[in-house]
């Protein structure tokens, strides 16, 4: 349980006197979300995710036909997940090889979160291949994560049950707070919760951290009203390149591809 007395001697103040954190936000603020659907080389969709100074590019290559035999099965679509974290991304300049083992259990909480919410009976016998690329990390990757592969699925075609909204929480001394940086993080117990927003099903609740039963259903509550918050956001988002693609073909305007289909056909 997270004692007053270890909030006193912590070596940052988490939450001063007037009730501001140590980025300047209240303590249910979220912080500000710039999301980026620009295409990243041969993807089928890509988002540029940014959650405060954490941000990740999330690519998707599929639905396609399986590499192997061993890869495909006869009734639904299998997920591959695959996380890799760029030097540069902490000040501690680590290099993280792909078995390490943080970013297989970080690939593997997100396949297994996504499973029940794409509709893989659709595309039996493929693969959906999601790449994750940490740019940069200041608290909350699993929630960047898991919301940029909500937003690539859907830009992609690729079918949902519904959206995906993560959003870390937790508790300092009595006060709770949402959307924890590297240093709250550090600092305070905390849990991430996962929801979908439309039927309101929970589809994760993770913590690595010891919290007292007490705290827990009323920082549940509050990550949930988060995450709704965060789902009209995503939304918004996904709308506003809709439209914007659909402006492009109604004005007439050539994309690259339809460029090079008109060379093909002269």
């Amino acid at each position: 349980m997270y004692s007053p007395s270890y909030a006193k001697a912590s070596r940052v103040e988490i939450l001063n006197d007037d009730g501001f954190r140590s980025d300047g936000r209240k303590q249910y603020e979220l912080r500000e979300i710039n999301i980026d659907f620009s295409l990243q080389g041969p993807a089928d969709a890509s988002v540029t995710f940014h959650h405060g100074l954490t941000q990740v590019l999330v690519s998707v290559l599929g639905p396609r036909e399986a590499k192997t035999r061993s890869q495909a099965i006869h009734d639904r679509a299998n997920i591959n997940v695959e996380v890799n974290v760029a030097a540069f991304s902490t000040g501690e300049r680590r290099k993280r090889s792909r078995g390490d083992k943080r970013l297989l259990e970080l690939a593997s909480t997100i396949k297994s979160t996504f499973e029940p919410v794409v509709q893989t009976h659709l595309y039996p016998r493929s693969q959906i291949d999601i790449f994750i690329q940490v740019i940069q990390q200041d608290g909350g990757l699993l929630p960047a994560c898991l919301n940029g592969t909500t937003l690539v699925l859907a830009a992609a075609g690729i079918a949902l049950f519904d959206f995906v909204c993560a959003v870390t929480g937790g508790v300092h001394s009595t006060s709770s707070l949402l959307d924890l940086n590297t240093l709250e993080e550090n600092d305070v117990p905390h849990i991430t919760v996962a929801v979908m927003p439309r039927t309101g099903r929970v589809t994760l609740v993770t913590t690595e951290t010891r919290l007292h039963v007490d705290r827990f259903e009323e920082i549940f509550r509050l990550a949930i009203d988060a995450c709704n918050i965060l789902h009209h956001e995503m939304k918004a988002a996904l709308q506003r390149r809709t439209c914007s693609l659909v402006a492009t073909l109604g004005s007439g305007a050539k994309t690259d591809y339809t460029k090079d289909l008109d060379m093909d056909i002269l």
